[in-house]
C-alpha cells in the first residue's frame, strides 16, 4: 500500500532534515503474524540542510527502509510488552516513531554538498571552491611577535655583550669573521 503524508516538525538533525509539512511517501505492507502486526516499508522523503563545510543550501530525496511488530495488547507478549516494544492501539498504529528513528539515525549529522567541498576559508569566510588556488593569509601567530622583532634587528644591535658595558668587558667572537675588527681571525 502507497500512502503520502505531511512531515510532522522537528523532522530532522541539526544541519538536515525533512521540510515541515513536506510529503512522505510510504510503501508499506501490513502482515497478520501470530504476536501481531509486522510492518515492512520504504519512506522517500525530501531532505532540506546546508554543507557541513561551505553552509551551501542542500536539497535532495532519501529513502529509509524500516520494519517493525506492533504487538497485540491481548496476546501474552503484549500484555507484558517492554517498553521498547510498540503496541496497537485501538487497532491503530502509529508510524511516526519508527519513520523518525530509520530517517534520523540515517541522516549525516554534518552533510557535505559534495565530497571533496573544500569548505570555507578559517581566515576571511570566503568560499574556497570560488577562491583563487593560491588564496592563503599571511597571519602570524601573536605569540611569536617577540621572535619576531629579533629577525629584523641588524648584527650591530644584538650582542648584549659587547655593547653600552653590560657586558663581562671580554672580547667575544662572532664566529670565523670578527664583526668588530672587520676582518678573519686565522
Amino acid at each position: 500500500m502507497i500512502r503520502s503524508v505531511p512531515a510532522p516538525e522537528d523532522f530532522g538533525v541539526e544541519m538536515m532534515g525533512v521540510p515541515e509539512g513536506a510529503t512522505i511517501e510510504l510503501d508499506i505492507r501490513l502482515e497478520a503474524v501470530l504476536e501481531g502486526v509486522l510492518i515492512t516499508g520504504t519512506a522517500r522523503v525530501p531532505l532540506e540542510g546546508e554543507c557541513g563545510r561551505c553552509l551551501d543550501p542542500i536539497a535532495s530525496t532519501f529513502e529509509a527502509d524500516f520494519q517493525e511488530l506492533f504487538v497485540y495488547p491481548d496476546t501474552r507478549s503484549g500484555g507484558h510488552a517492554d517498553d521498547d516494544e510498540l503496541r496497537l492501539e485501538d487497532d491503530l498504529i502509529d508510524l511516526e516513531p519508527v519513520l523518525r528513528d530509520a530517517v534520523l539515525l540515517a541522516l549525516p549529522l554534518s552533510p557535505l554538498c559534495r565530497d571533496d567541498c573544500p569548505g570555507l576559508c578559517p581566515e576571511c569566510g570566503v568560499r574556497l571552491a570560488d577562491a583563487e588556488p593560491d588564496h592563503h593569509h599571511d597571519a602570524a601567530d601573536p605569540r611569536w611577535a617577540a621572535l619576531r622583532n629579533l629577525t629584523t634587528e641588524g648584527p650591530d644591535n644584538g650582542s648584549a655583550a659587547d655593547s653600552s658595558g653590560g657586558g663581562s668587558g671580554r672580547n667575544v667572537s662572532h664566529g670565523p669573521f670578527d664583526q668588530r675588527e672587520g676582518k678573519q681571525e686565522g
